[in-house]
């Protein structure tokens, strides 16, 4: 005769498990957290792995990287062995990454030499070497670009996000994508969808239409590899929540430092190149030409940033 487990009947077990649910960030989205006053901002030019050291364990809600990729572009762009390289600065993203973090990592598949640094071979450092999971791979697409002769042009660009545990934060509601009218309700009438989450709008999916920034584009600040706001801002609002602290160690272009001050969540960047002070300042000039708020609190170190009021309670 079988024997059923009937404790999940059980009252003072389901207000534990409630409870349990409640206070964990697995459950939670953005309208669960109040954004600060002014997100605090530190920017410093030096080296990532140095400015990893000094960020402290578990205090790194989301990480959104576009790390070299050792084209040879520039100084900044050769490394003899990338991926004992890039192993200092994973090993490091894991450890100051809270429970419920994750890490994004710009790059591609389609280099061909073997010194090159694609995402083929930090997938396969991190899944033999950490205890990172791979939860999506993300095809970012888009439709213009250069032309090509002897190989099929390319469109499209990958992203890995790995999180540290399978607690990790996802606020889906906070990048659904809306419905037309029409669409709407013809989901609406598909009884397998739930039609709470379908009035919400409809998940992305892992391939993203996102155009790239052409030569002329408002956006660009100077940086040569400058992400669109548009991508930027979904990992940080799908990954992070309002308050709490997005790190950038290849800063670039600043694009993060600027997605932060709009969503209301603290920044911690660096980048070895000093002209990255200058695209920020850039990105910040467009803001306020656009409209938007500008204001955020300056910190000069880590020791600084973490000092701050604004950021107690956050870790």
């Amino acid at each position: 005769m079988a024997i059923h487990n009937k404790s999940h009947h059980n009252h003072a077990l389901m207000s534990l498990n409630k409870m349990r649910k409640d206070n964990t960030l697995k459950n939670k989205t953005t309208a669960d957290f109040d954004p600060p006053e002014k997100p605090v901002i530190c920017l410093n030019i030096m080296d990532c792995c140095d400015f990893l050291k000094e960020i402290p364990d578990n205090s790194i809600q989301l990480i959104c990287i576009d790390p070299p990729y050792n084209l040879e572009l520039a100084g900044w762009d050769i490394y003899d062995n990338y991926i004992e390289w890039a192993s200092q600065w994973l090993n490091e993203a894991y450890r100051v990454l809270s429970e419920s973090g994750s890490i994004v990592i710009f790059g591609g598949i389609q280099f061909r030499g073997v010194k090159s640094g694609d995402l083929i071979d930090i997938i396969q450092y991190v899944r033999h070497n950490t205890k990172f999971k791979l939860i999506n791979t993300i095809t970012w697409y888009y439709k213009n670009g250069m032309s090509a002769h002897r190989y099929f042009a390319n469109r499209h660009e990958e992203v890995i996000w790995l999180a540290k545990s399978n607690n990790y934060y996802f606020d889906l509601d906070a990048v659904r994508v809306p419905y037309t009218e029409e669409q709407l309700q013809l989901a609406l009438k598909d009884k397998r969808l739930n039609p709470e989450n379908t009035r919400k709008g409809k998940n992305p999916t892992n391939v993203w239409e996102i155009s790239r920034l052409n030569g002329n584009s408002k956006e660009r600040v100077g940086h040569p590899t400058q992400k669109p706001v548009e991508i930027i801002d979904r990992f940080v609002k799908a990954l992070s929540y309002p308050g709490s602290v997005v790190l950038d160690f290849f800063a670039g272009s600043g694009t993060v430092g600027r997605v932060c001050i709009s969503e209301g969540r603290h920044c911690l960047m660096c980048d070895s190149d000093p002209a990255t002070t200058e695209y920020f300042n850039k990105h910040l000039e467009l803001m306020k030409e656009l409209g938007q708020d500008t204001e955020y609190i300056s910190t000069q170190t880590v020791d600084d940033f973490f000092s701050a009021d604004e950021i107690e309670g956050v870790i």
